[in-house]
């Protein structure tokens, strides 16, 4: 299956390298022009909002800085455009790849994604996705606005859990719809560093990506950098040095809950891109280290799982809601912490 090409600025998986999509050096006697305007004269396909989105996700440089799209050219300035893919246009074959169908009818299918499985094709990861999988499975599944086949969300590579999948034109649309209008349900469940001090909260800010660091996400207090995210958390068990938590997503930005709980003070249990790989809470004791190690071995991932998703069925309009259980690997990491816990708590009635 080969898709026509077409100007797409849509922030891909976060990947470890930026590609150069285009370049333009600014004429000499150009006059201030805003860059969303300049740009969506030269590129073929582009709209203004397109340029505009790609601004805010800071996919446009000039002189090697990332600019607003308010940002007005002048004579000379170099601009780029980089984006997380590499610039060709991307083949999918079908794979015959294993799915785990929690529900099925004719127009959606809801799935559960195991951690590890990218959900499609990118820079390292051209085969082996989620849509390779969904293209050998199922015929003639309509495209979203970016050519993928069938996706109405996603999910990082390393997380777990529900996705829902359109089969007809006419569901994409319309789920596409409850995600945008924040109509759909979500909810995930993630063990963090630290003890959570508010039993329940909510985080809000914009997203975008980190200033200096740009495989991360981050959030921003200014309005005009990034798009609004608002995660809705509660506490579901304390271990102590760490703590386990649900997070409900009124809106469904890249890394949304890895950086909402990263602002607050509570990085991801080993996520490696936020810094949750190394021991942020506990003791000095080796035999601590030893038991963090264990449990990272066990979990060689973020802690973090789809366990719920709710939506209207397009068709019907009946309310659907999914739930899955947590995966074994990050189970047994809930277990060892909850184990621990409790022989720490008693040692210290003891003493």
């Amino acid at each position: 299956m080969t898709n026509e090409p077409d100007f797409d600025l849509e922030s891909q998986e976060t990947n470890d390298e930026l590609f150069e999509h285009y370049r333009f050096e600014v004429p000499k006697g150009q006059a201030f022009l805003r860059i969303d305007k300049y740009v969506t004269f030269l590129i073929p396909n582009a709209t203004r909002n397109k340029i505009q989105n790609a601004a805010d996700n800071g996919d446009i440089y000039v002189n090697d800085v990332p600019v607003k799209s308010n940002y007005k050219v002048k004579p000379f300035d170099v601009i780029r455009i980089l984006l997380a893919h590499p610039p060709f246009e991307n083949r999918i074959d079908p794979e015959n790849i294993p799915l785990d169908i929690i529900y099925e009818d004719d127009v959606l299918i809801v799935l559960n994604k195991p951690p590890g499985l990218v959900v499609h094709p990118g820079h390292g990861n051209y085969t082996g996705t989620l849509v390779n999988a969904l293209v050998y499975h199922f015929q003639n599944l309509p495209v979203n606005s970016s050519n993928r086949p069938g996706l109405v969300h996603r999910i990082d590579k390393d997380t777990s859990g529900l996705l829902v999948v359109a089969k007809t034109e006419q569901a994409l649309a319309n789920l596409a719809a409850q995600f945008e209008f924040k109509t759909s349900e979500r909810e995930y469940v993630a063990l963090v560093w630290g003890n959570v001090k508010e039993d329940s909260g909510t985080i809000t800010g914009n997203i975008a990506r980190h200033l200096k660091d740009r495989m991360q996400m981050a959030v921003f207090e200014d309005p005009e950098i990034g798009k609004p995210a608002v995660t809705h958390y509660k506490v579901l068990e304390r271990f102590g040095y760490v703590t386990l938590v649900s997070c409900k997503l009124e809106t469904g930005r890249t890394h949304q809950i890895r950086a909402h709980m990263k602002y607050i003070g509570h990085v991801l249990f080993n996520d490696e891109r936020y810094g949750g790989d190394q021991i942020i809470k506990g003791t000095t004791f080796t035999k601590y280290k030893q038991f963090v190690d264990n449990c990272f071995k066990l979990l060689p991932r973020q802690a973090l799982h789809a366990k719920t998703l709710g939506f209207k069925h397009p068709t019907t309009g009946e309310m659907m809601r999914f739930d899955t259980e947590i995966p074994a690997d990050m189970q047994s990491v809930i277990d060892k912490w909850r184990a621990y816990s409790s022989v720490k708590e008693v040692e210290e009635e003891e003493d």
